[in-house]
């Protein structure tokens, strides 16, 4: 089952969130809007002891609460994982520039970790195995093994899409067609 894209009152991701919470706040009525013309669930609950009618609640695939954002964007840096760098660069080396699958890739430093190299967005790429045995302990210009394409801090938009979660179609295309022009994703 998908999860449910959380936004604050300005449209900015917060966060994924189970179809329960989402529940919880239609229920509560503190969605501001929320987008899709098709529910992402609808739940059932009792019947009305009156009328005999079941109560039911839709549940939206993407929802905006009312009030103040949890968190203030600008102290916000997106996570790092390595399978997020890998999707990141596309699952393309970043030295010999071929597609590979996941598992054929590793996360290299740029400046190796043994020279002080930090494991961040910045100082990783993807690389295929035989590029990074063959760039070893080396920055790329000792290695003489330039680049293909340089590392980026990925935006909120793109950080949502790259956790990996299974997004339904219209979440995705939603996220997507707020991505920077210089992302890698869209």
């Amino acid at each position: 089952m998908h999860d449910v894209l959380q936004l604050d009152i300005t449209g900015q991701p917060q966060a994924w969130i189970s179809i329960e919470q989402a529940a919880g706040h239609v229920a509560t009525r503190s969605v501001a809007w929320s987008i899709g013309d098709t529910p992402l669930a609808v739940l059932r609950g009792g019947a009305n002891v009156r009328t005999g009618r079941q109560s039911t609640l839709e549940v939206p695939a993407i929802l905006a609460l009312r009030g103040n954002s949890r968190l203030n964007l600008f102290d916000v840096v997106p996570g790092f994982s390595k399978p997020k760098v890998l999707r990141r660069d596309r699952l393309t080396c970043a030295y010999c520039g071929d597609a590979h699958e996941l598992r054929s890739l590793t996360v290299d430093h740029i400046l190796p970790a043994s020279r002080g190299g930090a494991l961040s967005w910045m100082n990783t790429v993807a690389a295929c195995r035989a590029c990074n045995a063959r760039k070893a302990d080396r920055t790329p210009e000792e290695a003489r093994m330039p680049l293909l394409f340089t590392p980026y801090v990925p935006s909120r938009f793109e950080d949502f899409l790259l956790k990996g979660r299974r997004i339904r179609a219209d979440v995705h295309e939603w996220l997507a067609a707020r991505l920077p022009k210089e992302s890698r994703l869209s």
